[in-house]
């Protein structure tokens, strides 16, 4: 495909934006450790420097980055169809709950069948749940950020009470320990590990050929072309004989599938088994992944890699210059607000154009 010249400006001028909203940021970031007594020069080396210095947080990033991919991938396609899902962090702990739970019980299946079993059955419980959110919105009219956020609360403790109570590992019991989670899949659940000695597992191909599969659903199928009709404009959509209520559901049970499906993967490529604490917020980070690859599953690739990398950063920074768990996530936040806020400043075409006007 050729560019032009006028895209090639558009494009550096879109760069430019973003740079210099991160060095906004990066500025505002900076007042603040100082404030708290920090050398910023110390603290943004262990952000941005330190986790691409070894393969150990390259590989760290990788692993994060699975999860996020697929849950920003979900993401995108409910906010395609103008839902809001913010339940994903419920719909990846079923997804979990239920993938880990079939790679026990039906252990004895070859890995070449167990493993997408338990993946479809993890995508079922997480679109389960995401569909009652859909259901609710297309015949109840009831709000989706509403719906999901107290779905949310219900799932964690379903899966709070599952771990430590009917699925809990008959280990912990026979020993008194009682920690909450289930007992180790087995081998032939577990997706392997590409490095010896990293855990970097071979999910993160599955997770890239989900994003280009959902590419190709909405942007190449009939299909897709509905669900973004709906989510373009409803009343038009449903004017040309397009079921809108159906398309807002299955919006929902796609997105809330591949949220399941990122908690399946979670336990069998990194944890083996279920637990407390599996998710660490992914559910919530993927939203944000999904703004940063501009609601599109292809940008997500690059975006989750990078928020991966942003999370690392973040953990070292914390033990590099010891300032509090509270502080980094400020400086976290700042970053994010940067990059979201600059890219939808330029999704407005009448900010977009004042902009380009300005440069060109």
């Amino acid at each position: 495909m050729k560019i032009n010249k006028a895209q090639l400006i558009q494009l550096a001028i879109s760069t430019a934006v973003l740079g210099l909203s991160l060095i906004t940021a990066l500025l505002l970031g900076s007042v603040i450790l100082i404030i708290a007594g920090v050398n910023p020069l110390i603290a943004y080396k262990a952000l941005v420097i330190d986790p691409v210095s070894s393969l150990f947080g390259i590989s760290e990033a990788v692993v994060r980055a699975v999860p996020l991919m697929l849950v920003g991938t979900g993401i995108s396609i409910a906010f395609r169809s103008q839902m809001i899902n913010i339940g994903a962090e419920g719909q990846i702990q079923l997804g979990a709950i239920a993938g880990g739970a079939a790679a026990i019980y039906f252990s004895g299946l070859p890995k070449i069948f167990l493993i997408p079993a338990v993946i479809l059955i993890g995508f079922t419980a997480g679109g389960i749940w995401g569909g009652i959110a859909g259901w609710m919105k297309a015949k109840l009219s009831v709000n989706e950020v509403l719906s999901t956020v107290m779905l949310n609360y219900i799932a964690f403790q379903l899966y709070l009470y599952l771990i430590r109570g009917p699925l809990i590992d008959p280990a912990e019991l026979a020993w008194g320990t009682g920690v909450p989670q289930t007992a180790r899949i087995a081998g032939a659940a577990e997706i392997s590990r590409i490095f010896l000695g990293y855990r970097v597992h071979y999910g993160i191909f599955f997770a890239i050929v989900m994003a280009f599969f959902i590419y190709f659903l909405l942007w190449k199928t009939t299909f897709g072309f509905r669900l973004r009709a709906v989510g373009e404009e409803k009343n038009a959509a449903a004017y040309a004989g397009v079921k809108v209520d159906k398309y807002l559901v299955m919006a929902m049970i796609l997105s809330g599938g591949l949220a399941g499906i990122a908690g399946t993967v979670e336990v069998l490529g990194v944890h083996r088994r279920v637990l407390e604490g599996l998710s660490a917020n992914y559910g919530f980070s993927g939203i944000v992944v999904a703004l940063f690859g501009r609601l599109h599953p292809i940008g997500v690739i690059p975006a989750s890699f990078l928020f991966g990398l942003l999370l690392i950063g973040a953990e070292k920074m914390q033990r590099a210059v010891d300032i509090p768990s509270a502080l980094v996530i400020s400086l976290q936040g700042l970053i994010i607000l940067s990059v979201v806020s600059s890219s939808l400043l330029l999704e407005k075409k009448k900010y977009r154009d004042k902009i380009y006007n300005i440069f060109s």
